[in-house]
């Protein structure tokens, strides 16, 4: 399955997981920020769970398909169409060889994810086909897409092979270029994506040393996401947080979701491009379970932030896991019956 990059849209790159082993070096994982959405959009055309998709922000592209395609599109709704028609979102969907997919209005969330049947195909470095802006590497060439780029997948499932093939005979008789089946993940099953979210976080290693005052803030209070925000980290404006005392501290490993502050007291959220280490005093550390909100909201929203254990996260995230699971294996159900019919 091949396609063509018309136009690129804001930032569209090729990520999957992400790059792990390597912080020693002083290599970030990066990765796809939301990784529910990846992870979904994978599983709906029976892609192995770390296959390179395309990570759309904010602005889409507008895409070429030469073969008949399989893909499925999850996360952010930036009002794609197929021939004017709506391109439905968190289920599989057939797409005929010279379809184009173009994204329009950005309705809700801030990054879409496109997943082809057998992954974008190319190159990985240190294990990874993630691209990292930053250092130049991954994905295709190490940079984003641009108009005139090749992206061809790997190889398909026959599963998805068979999927394909119904739809398509569906979208013959209706004389479409897309189909896409009536079931879909439905939206009980997703994080809790929401307009001004609240995050949950658990204390950082430095809560103790911030006032009393600061803490009272950070927890009652809600930040907005600034203009200046990337995929290494998002700048909050708020009330400003303030330590007792100055501190003198060694530089010490951050992560996804770590919560710093730095001396003009607005935190930071480190994202999925974050540094891997940090000196700035750690407040709180956000509940993994709650990344891809995060990863969904734009500059200008209003974020609240609402303190839990480390028993608590664990317990979210497990929960959360196992919706996975089942969501996985209903799709896997669905993709084999249809199989088994051709």
């Amino acid at each position: 399955m091949r396609m063509e990059v018309i136009r690129p849209g804001l930032l569209s790159t090729v990520q999957d997981e992400g790059r792990y082993g390597y912080r020693r070096h002083g290599v970030h994982p990066g990765g796809v920020m939301d990784t529910f959405a990846a992870r979904t959009a994978n599983m709906l055309v029976n892609n192995r769970r770390n296959a390179a998709v395309m990570e759309i922000t904010m602005t889409g592209p507008e895409l070429r398909f030469y073969e008949n395609s399989l893909i499925a599109l999850c996360g952010a709704d930036l009002s794609a169409t197929v021939d004017d028609y709506p391109v439905p979102l968190w289920r599989p969907v057939a797409l005929m060889a010279g379809s184009v997919l173009k994204f329009g209005r950005c309705r809700s969330g801030l990054r879409a994810y496109l997943s082809i049947a057998g992954g974008i195909e190319v190159n990985e470095i240190m294990g990874s086909r993630s691209t990292d802006l930053k250092t130049g590497i991954g994905g295709l060439e190490g940079r984003a897409l641009r108009a005139g780029d090749l992206l061809s997948a790997a190889e398909v499932s026959w599963e998805a092979r068979a999927m394909l093939h119904q739809l398509l005979e569906q979208a013959k008789l209706e004389e479409t270029q897309m189909k896409g089946p009536i079931w879909h993940l439905s939206s009980r099953e997703w994080p809790l994506y929401q307009k001004d979210p609240v995050i949950r976080v658990m204390a950082g290693a430095d809560i103790s040393n911030f006032t009393r005052e600061s803490l009272e803030r950070l927890y009652n209070e809600r930040y907005v996401i600034a203009p200046q925000s990337d995929r290494m980290g998002y700048r909050l404006e708020g009330s400003r947080l303030e330590l007792e005392q100055p501190m003198s501290r060694l530089s010490e490993a951050v992560t996804y979701g770590t919560v710093q502050v730095p001396a003009d007291g607005q935190p930071i959220i480190l994202m999925a491009d974050h540094q891997t280490i940090g000196g700035y005093p750690v407040i709180a550390q956000v509940a993994r379970v709650d990344l891809p909100v995060l990863a969904q909201a734009r500059p200008g929203t209003r974020v609240a932030f609402r303190p839990i254990t480390h028993e608590e996260a664990q317990q979210l995230f497990l929960e959360q896991e196992r919706g996975l699971q089942l969501s996985a294996t209903f799709i896997r159900r669905r993709l084999t019956e249809t199989g088994e019919r051709q």
